[in-house]
């Protein structure tokens, strides 16, 4: 057997379709289809089920596929090492970054990183946590930026900041007039929240659930973006909270309607995460620093408590 075989094999997995396989793969849907018989003769098995539309692996072949990953990783490691040995760092990277940060924080080092690093060809992606975990761990991408800690077997973090939660409170709301917050003001009843699936809202509920043993999930309003939650909190439609970067950018106008917590303030994590493999750590490592950097000039936040991400 061959490691292109094992490629398409994985790429037959993912598609469930041997036309979209060799289109990804790059070669003739015979040329894929040939390699893969080939291979299924060598190991005297049936890998794909071709009586099912789409495409299903057999019971043996699930088995295959989960190897083949870990082959194909490791065959990716060697030019991994000739990449360390010779100081280079380049290539393609694929990064998923979720919702809530991509806005704030690409703009703040995407210029400084291409330029310190031309020989990079970043492809960079939005997804929400579960989707970076499914795609991380299938290897379509190399790591992501999002809130942790997020409990996976599977998984790397490195931190990059912390980030505070800071109230945005209307005008005629029983906050209004607090100079700061504690946890226990909060009320879920009144809380303005993001979508389900976006992790900043079950950061949000998290932190409510700290000081409240039962709470009505039954909310007033959802929205699928932070920007929206404030014009809607405008309208006095209740409060909601907001991740510290995306408070600098609101209008002067608006900025008293920030209310900062009492330290240590609610906070998440941000790190960069990826497969326990470490492929790619050159560029991993580049990025990390690159981010740290910048961020320290941003948030000079430490005296903060972390919110877990994940739903409760």
């Amino acid at each position: 057997m061959t490691i292109t075989q094992l490629k398409y094999a994985l790429a037959i997995a993912e598609h469930k379709n041997f036309t979209k396989a060799a289109e990804k793969c790059f070669v003739t849907q015979p040329t894929l289809s040939t390699q893969i018989q080939k291979l299924e003769d060598e190991l005297d098995i049936t890998i794909f089920d071709r009586g099912k539309k789409p495409i299903e692996l057999t019971e043996v072949g699930r088995k295959i596929v989960i190897q083949a990953r870990n082959i194909v990783n490791e065959a990716d490691r060697i030019q991994d090492i000739v990449d360390q040995q010779k100081g280079f760092i380049g290539g393609e990277f694929r990064l998923g970054i979720i919702p809530t940060i991509m806005p704030t924080l690409l703009p703040m080092f995407l210029k400084n990183f291409i330029k310190k690093y031309p020989k990079i060809k970043l492809k960079i992606e939005e997804h929400t946590t579960e989707e970076i975990l499914a795609l991380i761990n299938d290897g379509h991408l190399d790591a992501a930026i999002a809130a942790t800690p997020l409990e996976s077997d599977t998984i790397k973090e490195r931190v990059l900041y912390y980030e505070p939660f800071v109230a945005y409170v209307p005008n005629n709301h029983r906050l209004r007039d607090k100079k700061t917050l504690e946890v226990a003001d909060l009320d879920i009843d009144d809380m303005l929240l993001l979508e389900d699936g976006h992790c900043f809202r079950d950061g949000v509920i998290n932190l409510c659930k700290t000081f409240k043993v039962q709470i009505d999930e039954k909310f007033q309003l959802e929205s699928g973006s932070i920007e929206t939650l404030i014009k809607l909190s405008d309208e006095g439609l209740g409060m909601t909270l907001l991740p510290y970067l995306h408070t600098l950018d609101i209008q002067d106008k608006l900025s008293s309607n920030l209310v900062h917590f009492k330290e240590p303030s609610p906070a998440r994590e941000v790190s960069i995460i990826y497969h326990k493999s470490e492929l790619k750590m050159q560029i991993i490592d580049a990025m990390h620093d690159v981010i740290s950097g910048i961020i320290r000039g941003a948030i000079a936040f430490q005296n903060v408590e972390i919110v877990s991400p994940v739903a409760k």
